[in-house]
Formats: C-alpha cells, structure tokens, sequence
C-alpha cells in the first residue's frame, strides 16, 4: 500500500450543485497533509468521503488500499481516527463515561460500548493515556473535563485501533492558545505511531513542522497541492482566501497578515 489516499477525477453533486469539482488528491505514505480553504470551499464533503459517508458523483476514491464499491466502509472506518469538535452531537452518551472508556470505545467506532471489553483494551486505553501525558483523567467523568481536556481525550481515543490515517476537522475550534498548543504538542507523538494525518483548518498557525503537504481548496476546486513551503506562498493564498496575504514563518510554522491598501 504506497498511497493511504487516492481521489482520481472526484467530483460531488448535491441538490444540483457541484460541491467538488475534478478533484485529483494522492496522500502518499510517509506524508502528512493540511487542508486549508473558506468555508464553502468543499472541506467538509472531502473529509466525509474518505470516511466513506458521501459516494463521489463521478471518479474513484480508495483509502488505505480499499478501493470504494468494493470495501466494506464500517470496518474501514474502524482504521480511520477522527477528531473533531462536531463531536459535541454524541455529548449526552459521552459525558456518562469514565476518560479510560471513552478512550476504548474508540476501538469499535462507536460512542458507547456495546461490544465485549478485553483485558487487551484495558492495558492499551491505558498505555495511551501514559503516552499522551493524560493517566491523570482515567477515572474522571468525561464531562468534568475541560473542553482542552476532552479534544486530548478524544485523540487517544482515535489511536485507540491503531489507525493508518487519523483526521482532525478543526481540532482547535473554541480552545484558547494554551489548550491549542497543548493539543498541537501530540502530533509528534501520533506520527511516531505509523499514523498519517490529515488537519482541516481555518488558522494556518496550526500547520505544525510534521505537517509537510497542504491542500488548498477554493469553491470546491484544488487552487494547489504539494509540499508545504511549496504552497504556502502569499499568491496561492491570497487567491484562495480571496483576499490579499501575505504568510510569515517562525520556528517552522506559518502565520498570515492581511495587506491593507
């Protein structure tokens, strides 16, 4: 398996409307990708068709090897860790559930458990937990948690099968700095698991130095995709957001300023 995601002459039609657009998106194994575009510009509805909830309208999509019309998706899924703040809709079966099963329930793809515990998963949930620097919250309610808390939480709950690809749609959303950084701090320790990434986000600032390739989408079109220092120029940007940019670099991550005229 060289390619953990291939989209060849991907589009996506709803009501009508072309949400995507020839997408042509290759995630080769060693990579680690950021999505960058506004809203609208079709992040959503690529996200959702690698986690195969969304059919392409024309073209072909495989994830992991498993080429889609031929791929049983819910197991697929269980290879496939998801973070996201959307997340919050499975609040009322999450929030009745001790850090360490939240953690487990991550093994079966679902919010709750319904499927027998091993001590297998025990040992894991909490080796987890001790790598992310999280052993403390094991036996604490997960609604006692604070919201910075709970997306770490959520993280090692996604390690949980030992995904190959692990998406984060906007982790970030509503934290404050020191809760962002603290959450960006795990990508090193995620990537030394053989866990590829993929982070949608609004805010540039969090493109890490693992994060080596960026996507970026305009009106549900690939305006480029390679290399991040390839990518991430003030022209390409400035023409995605709409808007003039221009990008600054520190400590291997970008920031953008707007350029007033």
């Amino acid at each position: 398996m060289n390619n953990i995601v291939s989209m060849k002459d991907v589009s996506f039609i709803r009501n009508q409307q072309e949400i995507l657009k020839d997408i042509q998106f290759t995630i080769e194994k060693g990579q680690h990708w950021g999505i960058l575009g506004l809203n609208g510009s079709g992040k959503t509805s690529l996200l959702n068709m690698i986690n195969g909830y969304h059919f392409p309208s024309t073209g072909e999509i495989s994830v992991l090897g498993n080429p889609f019309g031929k791929t049983n998706l819910p197991e697929l899924r269980k290879k496939i860790g998801f973070v996201s703040s959307a997340i919050d809709r499975f609040s009322d079966i999450v929030n009745q559930e001790s850090v360490l099963r939240v953690v487990i329930s991550g093994k079966f793809a679902s919010f709750g458990i319904y499927e027998k515990i091993t001590d297998e998963d025990w040992d894991r949930a909490a080796a987890l937990l001790k790598k992310l620097r999280l052993s403390y919250l094991s036996k604490k309610p997960f609604h006692l948690l604070s919201q910075g808390e709970q997306r770490r939480v959520l993280i090692a709950r996604s390690l949980m099968s030992n995904p190959k690809l692990l998406i984060f749609d906007e982790p970030c959303s509503g934290l404050d700095i020191l809760s962002r950084e603290e959450l960006l701090q795990l990508i090193p320790e995620i990537t030394q698991e053989d866990c590829h990434i993929l982070y949608v986000t609004h805010h540039i600032e969090e493109l890490v130095e693992e994060i080596s390739h960026v996507l970026l989408l305009k009106d549900g079109e690939i305006v480029a995709a390679g290399p991040k220092q390839e990518v991430l120029t003030d022209e390409l940007l400035s023409e995605t957001f709409k808007i003039p940019l221009k990008i600054r670099w520190e400590a291997g991550r970008p920031s953008l300023s707007i350029i007033k005229s």
